[in-house]
């Protein structure tokens, strides 16, 4: 770690003395507080996931030879999808020009500059990030997160019964510790009245590690119909990350169905670790829509329990770097709104692309450094359609020894991924895609910086 140190030390004192131009002049309030509101205080502020708070000079000051360093080093701001790939939406990418700005600026002694040049930073909104919501629907009990510095991954549900069916136009996850939670993906079930009397009995939580596979989850939480078939499963209603936006989209574009039963799953709760014992009592805000949705989502997945075989099997042996190939046939024409890819810790790194028909390729996503804590369902700027006949293929490296850093086990152990377990020291491999059946002109409505009632068309 200290020659690691040293060598991000060493290679920001040489971007410093041999920079094109000289920019010996840089100030925090002129031209650092910018980059580091813009990229750092979503995480960085009080009550937020960051460990330390980035909104005043005082506080980056304290914190400026940390930021040099992770900032040259390429660690933060977090955004394992390579931008000479691929481009999605809210990408939290500092260019060369602007790191070199911050280094340079830290070892010039990090002057603060005039007060007259530093703007306001950004206001925050408190609670929801969409507006405010027709229905909320809070966990009952707050729950304990043990104080043993273990990261810990819950599978909750929030049971809830509306007065009707309704339609939905936006679903939004508020954590109530937001400190400590990570992540989540969010799904919502649904109850027929004839197959389920009683959606509120069954256990609210299991810890993902205990439980092992989604079925067991079910079972336990008592979330099967009475006659213990699978309830509807509404996939991906909403995702949580510490500063990511709530994704919004054009009128016309996604929406829900709901019937009046049901319940919020949250598959895949990741609290991190804290020494002292903490409670979080998260809700969820439901936003109605007065029409049923144009053009809902659909979502498939392709690996681990989807619709496409792993090549070979997922079954890494110790002391192995090994590559696994899946893949898909599109019958009809798509367009693709967001994909997700999903690993483990063995997870080394993330290909995903489209073969059309005249054998051109489409880039997916490219993820060269896989990264276990910072899993993001990427949104394109706008739609990418993928013809039908092209084959989507997912090809993930897997590390399974000892240099390593985020082995389970040491010395390295034998890991499947042939169970569908949902155990971290387990494997996955996945790949999910949001998309809706293709319409001309879909590729030109962009997703980015869309607000409720704006078409999105360029």
């Amino acid at each position: 770690m200290k020659q690691l140190l040293l060598v991000v030390s060493g290679l920001a004192f040489l971007i410093a003395c041999n920079s094109g131009k000289p920019q010996t002049n840089l100030t925090f309030n002129k031209e650092i507080a910018p980059l580091i509101h813009k990229h750092c205080t979503p995480c960085h502020r009080p009550g937020e996931a960051g460990p330390f708070s980035l909104i005043t000079y005082k506080d980056v000051r304290k914190k400026a030879k940390t930021i040099a360093r992770v900032v040259e080093a390429g660690v933060m701001p977090p955004w394992p999808a390579d931008p000479e790939y691929s481009h999605f939406v809210g990408e939290k990418i500092l260019t060369d020009t602007e790191k070199e700005m911050i280094v340079t600026w830290f070892n010039a002694g990090c002057p603060e500059g005039n007060a007259s040049d530093l703007k306001p930073a950004p206001i925050y909104p408190e609670g929801s990030q969409l507006g405010k919501p027709d229905v909320v629907i809070r966990m009952e009990e707050p729950f304990t997160i043990p104080g043993d510095n273990r990261d810990r991954f819950m599978v909750f549900k929030i049971p809830y019964e509306l007065e009707k069916d309704t339609f939905l136009r936006m679903v939004e996850y508020v954590p109530g510790n937001r400190k400590l939670s990570h992540h989540v993906n969010g799904h919502i079930i649904q109850y027929d009245d004839k197959q389920k009397k009683d959606v509120f009995v069954g256990p609210r939580y299991v810890d993902r590690e205990v439980a092992g596979t989604l079925d067991s989850c079910y079972r336990f939480m008592k979330l099967l119909n009475d006659d213990e078939t699978y309830p509807l499963l509404t996939p991906s209603v909403f995702n949580f990350l510490p500063g990511v936006l709530p994704q919004q989209y054009p009128d016309g574009i996604g929406g829900y169905r709901i019937k009046k039963k049901g319940a919020i799953l949250m598959r895949d709760l990741h609290y991190g670790p804290t020494p002292v014992s903490e409670t979080d009592q998260p809700h969820i805000n439901l936003f109605f829509s007065a029409k049923p949705p144009e053009r809902p989502f659909m979502e498939t997945q392709l690996g681990t329990l989807g619709i496409s075989e792993i090549v070979p099997p997922l079954l890494i042996p110790p002391d192995t770097i090994m590559k696994f190939v899946t893949k898909a046939l599109i019958y009809h024409d798509i367009s693709l709104v967001t994909i997700n890819p999903h690993m483990h810790l063995l997870g080394k790194s993330f290909l995903a692309y489209a073969i059309t028909p005249q054998s051109d390729t489409i880039r997916l996503v490219r993820i060269p450094k896989w990264d276990f804590r910072w899993q993001y369902f990427y949104t394109y700027p706008t739609m990418l359609k993928i013809p039908a006949g092209s084959t989507i293929v997912a090809e993930g490296v897997f590390d399974n020894t000892r240099n390593n850093p985020n082995n389970p086990f040491s010395p390295p152990r034998e890991i499947t991924g042939l169970g569908g377990s949902m155990r971290t020291t387990d494997e996955m491999f996945q790949l999910i895609l949001t998309f809706l059946p293709y319409f001309p002109g879909d590729e030109h409505i962009r997703l980015d910086n869309i607000l409720p009632g704006q078409t999105g068309l360029e």
